[in-house]
């Protein structure tokens, strides 16, 4: 039987030969790396739910979510005073193992009748109901909340930035303590207002939490789950305890005027 030797082929058909299946798998691999995309079109509020306390999901009561000079912003322009009409925007796609990043400016003067705590102060929601399973008068989504603060000087400011805030939730910190306070506090300075800050969540599941400033972790935590009765509506229909492994994202408003710019989402592996 006639065979043929492989010093009759060419060197370079040869390579090609064997090259040829590993450079189809690096460029798999790599079609499935997690990558940024934008989720605010810089336009309008294409994929974004407005819910304000006080009015059904989808209004955008005395127009306080606005899209203006390619920023999302929140804006009491409109109003006289504050009662508790607080409003948060939910992204459309409910979300599990992620990361977030966004730039946030708070600015201006926080309008009349707000509580003390709503000023210079907002945040991002995560592991959250939906905007339409809110109750018409629920003033905060059950969800964890990095919160974001900002100071008016730095001489009488001694706020941190990017903290846990609970409504309805407890966390785990990595020492094994369930925080079933509302705050939890990181170190970081908050910026004075109308200083941008370039702020990010790593979300796996209800397994880890990082909370990142400037690229860098300024807190972590895991198990998010259902836990008091801070904010969680009577008939609420998780019970306490309830692992939270997905939910939806929502920026909020609570009276002071704040711009949201670069909002860039990854997805992640689940395993």
């Amino acid at each position: 039987m006639n065979t043929i030797s492989t010093n009759s082929i060419p060197t370079q058909l040869l390579r090609s030969v064997f090259l040829f299946p590993i450079l189809l798998l690096l460029a798999s691999c790599s079609d499935k790396q997690p990558t940024w995309k934008s989720i605010f079109n810089g336009k309008d509020l294409q994929g974004w739910t407005v819910k304000t306390c006080g009015a059904p999901a989808g209004e955008n009561y005395k127009n306080i979510v606005r899209v203006e000079d390619g920023l999302l912003r929140m804006d009491y322009s409109e109003f006289e005073t504050f009662s508790n009409q607080y409003t948060h925007v939910f992204y459309e796609e409910k979300l599990s193992h992620f990361r977030l990043r966004l730039e946030y400016r708070l600015h201006s003067e926080r309008v009349p009748g707000g509580k003390h705590f709503t000023e210079l102060n907002s945040g991002v929601m995560f592991h959250s109901q939906s905007a339409e399973s809110m109750e018409v008068d629920q003033e905060f989504p059950v969800s964890v909340e990095a919160q974001f603060l900002a100071c008016h000087n730095r001489e009488e400011c001694d706020r941190t930035t990017m903290n846990i805030a609970s409504p309805g939730t407890h966390v785990t910190l990595l020492d094994g303590e369930l925080r079933k306070n509302h705050m939890t506090y990181t170190k970081h300075p908050a910026p004075l207002r109308d200083e941008w800050l370039a702020v990010e969540i790593e979300v796996r599941g209800n397994e880890l939490v990082h909370h990142k400033i400037n690229g860098e972790i300024v807190l972590s935590y895991t198990n998010p789950q259902i836990g008091g009765t801070n904010h969680r509506p009577d008939n609420f229909p998780l019970p306490e305890g309830t692992p939270l492994e997905s939910g939806y994202i929502a920026l909020q408003g609570e009276s002071h005027p704040i711009d949201f710019r670069n909002i860039e989402l990854m997805i992640l592996p689940t395993e």
